[in-house]
């Protein structure tokens, strides 16, 4: 299993714009979706690209308790 690719700047702005594109909670903000769906990645394994590197970062920031960093990100 690959490791996703590293952060970029943007990426915390990105997790409010990117909409998970399939499965359970397709057209999702990838910041609303539960940790337990992202962990389960985790252990499945993150697809490649901006997607695995979103998801896994979404998975850093859910498991450590700093979803209250996007807040200021969100759109009124």
């Amino acid at each position: 299993m690959d490791a996703p690719d590293p952060p970029q700047p943007d990426d915390l702005k990105r997790l409010l714009v990117v909409r998970m594109p399939y499965g359970k909670y397709k057209g999702h903000p990838i910041a609303d979706l539960p940790g337990a769906y992202l962990a389960w990645f985790a252990r499945e394994g993150f697809p490649r690209g901006e997607l695995g590197r979103l998801l896994a970062l979404m998975l850093e920031i859910d498991h450590n308790g700093l979803k209250r960093l996007l807040d200021p990100l969100r759109k009124p």
